[in-house]
């Protein structure tokens, strides 16, 4: 039996229509992945949309000391808590943390002295003050060589953070490098670095939509290679337009400046966090018979 939550799922995530999305679900046995790839090759969905929808709210942070880098996320419920001036603090009192001790893993993080308490601690504190809940959720740290150049890259005040680090080339140049990422979130560094059974699926479907369209299977291969060209402009930073000259990928001017890309890091608030659906009408409805 298809839940009719799953085909409002699957609508959502490829804007096909309710009827093919309950008839790839029914065709897949349910398996939300397979039906926007059963839409995909039918040639209804022209697209899967991987976004997550965003559930939780709070702050990016990107600090840099020296050869060292910082990115951190942490949560809040609400964006208005996001934007309180203890909560930035205690983002900002996390990544110094961060960049000037040696860490690992979240728990590492956590046991960090600071002042007389830990990290978890004042955590701790901070939630019962604000009367939400806050979580520290993840960071990276980074460092380069003498050589290496960081750019880095906040967007809407801390929603998305982006960190670069460049050989060669200047931090204007690496600036820009990670403000492409932010905007347009690629998923790989270079083709080299898409992962296997990413690379795997999206040539299963594109091979499909092109069987699908008529044409015989020798012509359909030849097809495939110039579908996944389109594909790695598209998930691979420096195979991407690059957002401030359209006529050249971001691999290209990044060697116009004598540069390479090393690295790429890029944080969204939230992201892969499911969403609490809230039904508005029972909650009022619940407060008014309450």
């Amino acid at each position: 039996m298809i839940k009719a939550s799953d085909v409002k799922e699957l609508r959502e995530k490829t804007g096909a229509g309710m009827l093919d999305c309950k008839k790839a679900l029914e065709e897949v046995s349910g398996d939300m992945e397979k039906a926007i790839d059963w839409l995909r090759e039918k040639g209804i969905a022209k697209a899967a949309k991987k976004e997550s929808r965003i559930a939780a709210d709070g702050l990016c942070e990107i600090k840099t000391d020296g050869n060292k880098a910082v990115i951190v996320e942490v949560n809040s419920e609400t964006d208005f808590v996001a934007k309180n001036e203890e909560f930035t603090k205690f983002v900002d009192l996390v990544s110094e943390a961060i960049l000037n001790n040696d860490v690992e893993t979240n728990e590492d993080v956590l046991k960090l002295d600071v002042d007389g308490e830990t990290i978890e601690e004042k955590l701790v504190a901070l939630t019962a003050k604000i009367g939400e809940k806050l979580s520290f959720r993840r960071f990276e740290k980074v460092e380069k060589e003498d050589s290496d150049v960081f750019g880095s890259y906040l967007h809407m005040g801390g929603k998305i953070a982006a960190l670069v680090v460049l050989t060669g080339g200047n931090e204007e140049v690496a600036r820009d490098v990670a403000m492409q990422t932010a905007a347009m979130n690629p998923m790989c560094l270079n083709r080299e670095s898409v992962p296997a059974d990413v690379l795997e699926r999206e040539r299963t479907v594109i091979k499909e939509q092109v069987l699908n369209e008529g044409k015989p299977e020798d012509i359909a291969e030849k097809m495939v290679n110039g579908r996944l060209n389109k594909f790695y402009k598209e998930i691979c930073l420096e195979e991407q337009e690059f957002i401030k000259e359209s006529k050249m990928s971001v691999g290209d001017f990044v060697k116009k400046e004598n540069a390479s890309i090393k690295a790429m890091y890029r944080f969204a608030v939230g992201e892969g966090i499911e969403k609490k659906e809230e039904n508005f009408a029972e909650e009022v409805m619940s407060q008014v018979n309450g």
